[in-house]
């Protein structure tokens, strides 16, 4: 194990002999080893732990190392010692040039070493690195931290990945820990921390201010591990619009419904927890709706559709949970309320009429009748031709505005 230097000192025992002290116990000492990193490699002038200009340790001061003695395995190994993820990117002069020594060896590593020190070296071939190819190196941002056991990626036991697998993280000053890591998840704030259910989580010391939990300064002592809970619980909701009459039509703002169709706006979420309930807000008025989510959705019917409901809608999904009331809104939906376009208008009502006579064509055709049950028929027939025509005019009426009937019968 490496470790930084002693921060603390405990079960120190004081006699006093003969004006003498004596200390006769055994001495526990905690180390200050910052972010799990080691001692013998970092990456300075980057945007953080995980890139910046590569330098190795040596003789109790800092080298830069040469972009021809460093090579992507190189790399792996190092991102791996510093907790980050997987290399980016590795070029010469890409965080600028060291002030001090160049570190004189070739790097050899096969990519699975824990340390780049514990790498095979062989002296360079040549003697000179040329400036500007101090090699620059970028390592991913890893996932390294999650919240296990709470139905949420925002709630739950706080974990770390480190040396291959996930590890419980414990400290007994849990409200910076928590802010850490509830930020780092981009989970919001904390609205609440609580003692784990564990005792074997490994330290973790946080101010508060670091933007990741490998910034924070790793204690080598188990301690109780933590469960937190961060502002943004629940997923977001979903919205989306649909109708039964084919009054609906994409536009460019969004969806856009003919006036006097029907139509609904869902709400929906994914199965976190159980309960909650939806409230639908209209933006332009102060009307809201609130419905209770069952099977995590909540349907809002509106009969007929007229120029007071165009705007923007969104859905908010509210649930009491963990002692704590949470919500979470949806993305908006912008809704135009648009005319009956003529050639739809046309188009099906000339739908209806050709059912109609193939109904009644495939009718005639059917029965052979006599010739007076033909007659019969044929009056039937027009009857039953006549009665379509009436209630295509009065479906065109009906769908008509008031002010196109009274120009209608104006022509008339």
């Amino acid at each position: 194990m490496r470790c930084g230097a002693p921060i603390g000192r405990i079960s120190r025992l004081k006699a006093s002999v003969h004006q003498s002290l004596t200390v006769s116990s055994t001495k526990l000492i905690e180390c200050s080893t910052k972010s799990f990193s080691p001692e013998s490699v970092r990456l300075v002038d980057g945007a953080g732990l995980c890139s910046g200009r590569v330098e190795v340790k040596s003789d109790q001061s800092w080298a830069s190392v040469c972009e021809a003695d460093f090579d992507r395995q190189d790399a792996e190994v190092v991102c791996g010692e510093l907790g980050c993820g997987a290399p980016a990117a590795l070029q010469g002069g890409l965080y600028g040039e060291g002030e001090g020594q160049t570190w004189d060896k070739e790097f050899q590593c096969k990519g699975k070493e824990s340390l780049l020190l514990d790498c095979d070296t062989s002296d360079r071939e040549k003697n000179t690195c040329l400036p500007g190819n101090a090699v620059g190196l970028t390592c991913s941002e890893p996932d390294d931290v999650r919240l296990v056991g709470g139905g949420s990626r925002c709630a739950g036991g706080v974990e770390r990945y480190n040396q291959g697998e996930w590890r419980t993280v414990g400290d007994d000053y849990w409200g910076d820990v928590a802010v850490v890591v509830c930020r780092q998840l981009g989970c919001g704030s904390t609205v609440s921390v609580l003692p784990g259910n564990t005792n074997r989580g490994f330290g973790a010391s946080c101010s508060g201010s670091e933007p990741s939990l490998r910034e924070c300064w790793r204690r080598f002592k188990l301690f109780p591990g933590l469960t937190v809970i961060c502002s943004d619980l629940l997923v977001q909701p979903d919205i989306f619009l649909t109708d039964s009459m084919g009054g609906v039509s994409k536009g460019h703002q969004g969806p856009e419904m003919f006036r006097g169709y029907n139509f609904t706006i869902t709400c929906s979420t994914q199965p976190q927890y159980p309960g909650g309930s939806f409230l639908l807000t209209f933006t332009g008025s102060n009307r809201t709706q609130t419905q209770p989510a069952v099977n995590h959705s909540a349907a809002f019917l509106f009969p007929a559709a007229d120029d007071s409901h165009q705007g923007n809608y969104s859905c908010v999904y509210d649930n009491y949970v963990f002692s704590h009331n949470f919500s979470s809104e949806s993305e908006l939906l912008s809704l135009t309320i648009t005319a009956s376009p003529l050639p739809a208008f046309i188009i099906r009502h000339v739908v209806v009429l050709l059912i109609l006579l193939t109904a009644i064509t495939t009718s005639y055709l059917y029965y052979k009748p006599t010739r007076r049950q033909k007659r019969v028929n044929r009056v039937s027939s027009m009857d039953l031709y006549v009665n379509a025509m009436e209630m295509v005019s009065l479906s065109s009426r009906a769908e008509a505005g008031p002010g196109e009937e009274r120009a209608a019968q104006g022509t008339e």
